[in-house]
């Protein structure tokens, strides 16, 4: 996480808000010779503290977590590279802004008996943002088809101990600067989401 603080003042509740709207994030633990990272849609409780999600059994956290891990859930938002030739500035430099939050905290396997639940409020939970269209359930899965897959996943659950969020949106510039900024942003910019990055910046003193 970027260390100037200016970039580190958003709110716990809108961090946590990022990371459920998101729910999907880098999950990273501690392994042998480098950490272990695995990409995972999740749940995030709303008072942010739990995170759940399933594992592949064969993901090799999947099979460390013989005992609760020390873990990191990162999620990214919108970001792109900002040309300094955007600013209309004198003295500027190259850099790229972005919003990140990161869940700490310690993650452990649940009872396999709790795989069906996790699934069906996973799948409600996207599904639910796809309306009008039908939700899909379980319940459309042929019994034993269903059986045999969820016996290949892992219920997971995270504790998260700490919250921490990078909004990196230019706010050490003067408004004028950033805002022209912006435009360029939305105009030209490189990388993923640029729109609503755009949108943050021209809001982040506001």
């Amino acid at each position: 996480m970027h260390p100037n603080p200016i970039f580190r003042q958003t709110p716990e509740a809108r961090n946590i808000a990022f990371a459920r709207a998101q729910a999907f994030g880098m999950l990273a633990v501690e392994g042998e010779g480098a950490p272990l990272v695995s990409h995972i849609p999740f749940l995030l409780s709303e008072d942010g503290a739990v995170a759940e999600f399933h594992l592949v059994r064969s993901n090799p956290i999947a099979r460390a977590l013989s005992a609760p891990m020390a873990a990191r859930l990162a999620v990214v938002g919108p970001y792109s590279y900002v040309s300094p030739d955007w600013y209309g500035a004198e003295d500027q430099v190259p850099t790229w802004n972005y919003v990140a939050v990161h869940l700490v905290g310690e993650v452990e396997l649940r009872p396999q008996d709790g795989m069906r639940d996790l699934l069906d409020r996973q799948s409600a939970h996207f599904e639910d943002q796809l309306l009008p269209k039908a939700p899909w359930t379980s319940d459309k899965m042929t019994p034993d088809v269903m059986a045999r897959m969820m016996r290949q996943i892992v219920p997971c659950r995270m504790r998260v101990d700490e919250i921490h969020g990078t909004w990196k949106l230019n706010q050490n510039k003067d408004d004028d600067v950033r805002l022209r900024a912006a435009e360029a942003v939305e105009a030209s910019g490189i990388g993923v989401d640029t729109g609503a990055l755009a949108a943050l910046m021209r809001d982040a003193n506001g």
